[in-house]
């Protein structure tokens, strides 16, 4: 996942995005994976602070309150 991330956020070097992308050329699960991720992003990107419930907002901060980015 955090490679993904990385390559979305062009934030590899050179040499890895050139791996990354030969490997998702062969490789039909992680197109697959990166496709999923990059229509989540378009549909969150969607999201506005009113648009969510207060209750889903609560569940959401309960699930990530203690996730720290290594």
């Amino acid at each position: 996942m955090e490679l993904v991330t990385d390559f979305l956020g062009g934030a590899l070097s050179v040499a890895d995005e050139r791996r990354f992308v030969e490997h998702l050329a062969e490789c039909d699960g992680c197109e697959r994976y990166l496709d999923q991720f990059r229509q989540t992003i378009a549909i969150t990107g969607e999201l506005t602070p009113d648009s969510i419930s207060p209750d889903a907002r609560q569940q959401l901060l309960t699930a990530f309150r203690d996730w720290r980015r290594p």
